[in-house]
């Protein structure tokens, strides 16, 4: 796994593991890893294994492993809190973040940017309601029709506190947050205040 990290300045700190989409890489997360070191929360943004689709589609999901030795690496650190992570994801790296956090209890919060139900075959209405009552953030863009809806049945009904935040730029994933910067602001608050800073 190769990662970007950006260290709090208090310590020891929360932390957030960024995982971007699909094609993009951990740079797309700079701004978001740098805003969340100034709120006294490190940031680790990795890159996914591939660039592109496996030619097995049963691989994709299984890209969550990197996601989960991301948050091996931070708990081992003497610098961060390992009761106080978090993962944030765009795009495939939303799907990627509920599978890890299903998979791995030390996941306290979640950020999902413009998550799918589906995403060629990497699905998590089901892994959602496993997260249980686990807080998560999802966002997405109100003119970006399938995240939207994406949004409204995950947060509707949910096992756990569930909180959407709306975006209006015709924008998907890591460029919803480029163009909003209130989104960015708004994903900060929220693991400021679900990772427990007091």
């Amino acid at each position: 796994v190769t990662g970007l990290m950006m260290e709090a300045s208090e310590r020891p700190s929360p932390a957030v593991v960024l995982v971007p989409m699909l094609g993009g890489s951990k740079e797309d997360w700079q701004g978001v890893a740098e805003q969340l070191a100034r709120a006294a929360i490190a940031a680790l943004a990795i890159d996914l294994p591939g660039n592109a689709l496996p030619e097995d589609p049963a691989a994709l999901g299984k890209w969550n492993a990197d996601v989960r030795a991301a948050v091996t690496y931070l708990a081992a650190r003497g610098d961060i809190r390992p009761e106080a992570i978090g993962v944030a994801g765009a795009s495939l790296g939303a799907n990627l973040a509920v599978l890890a956090a299903v998979a791995d209890p030390r996941i306290r919060s979640l950020a999902l940017v413009s998550p799918s139900l589906d995403y060629r075959g990497v699905r998590i209405e089901a892994p959602m309601r496993q997260y249980g009552a686990r807080p998560a953030l999802l966002v997405a863009s109100l003119r970006d029709p399938y995240a939207a809806r994406t949004v409204r049945e995950l947060t509707t009904d949910p096992p756990g506190p569930r909180e959407a935040r709306w975006g209006e730029s015709r924008a998907h994933g890591n460029q919803l947050l480029a163009r909003e910067p209130d989104l960015v602001r708004a994903i900060v608050d929220w693991f400021q205040r679900t990772l427990a800073l007091n």
